[in-house]
């Protein structure tokens, strides 16, 4: 099934369920998704993928500012909306697991230096799309790159 078959029938169930906070994350996703479709055309499952994490982030986010000014009922919500997109996503790679693909990288592109963290990440983005965060991806090559 789809990344989109499942959001319409988890949209579908949710209204069924009245759970209002599914409902509402689905139509943001799906609004979100509508929107770069207008200016792309048809999307690819990796699109949808890139247009979830981006969602995912932006609410990482919020929810870093809502308990920074101690707004718990923000926060609250916000972790709730993380677990709705969260499964929608593909299982996140273990900083072990990411370790190893970015080595197996390293020595694909001949990266030896932080110079060349640019080329390594142009191979490696693909490769982790969705499955990690863009911060812990760069953590890891950067600490595996040598200066």
């Amino acid at each position: 099934m789809s990344l989109m078959e499942r959001l319409n029938q988890d949209m579908k169930q949710a209204m069924k369920d009245k759970n209002a906070l599914k409902l509402s994350v689905i139509r943001l996703v799906k609004a979100a998704i509508q929107n770069e479709e207008i200016n792309k055309g048809q999307l690819s499952e990796d699109e949808l993928l890139t247009i979830l994490a981006r969602e995912l982030k932006q609410r990482r986010d919020s929810l870093q500012e809502f308990e920074k000014a101690g707004r718990e009922d923000l926060a609250s919500k916000t972790r709730d909306e993380i677990e709705v997109l969260t499964d929608y996503l593909p299982a996140q790679l273990s900083e072990d697991e990411l370790r190893q693909i970015v080595r197996e990288t390293i020595a694909e592109t001949g990266a030896s230096s932080k110079k060349e963290m640019g080329k390594l990440m142009g191979a490696l983005m693909p490769k982790v799309k969705g499955k990690a965060e863009g911060a812990l991806v760069q953590r890891v090559v950067s600490e595996e790159l040598p200066s």
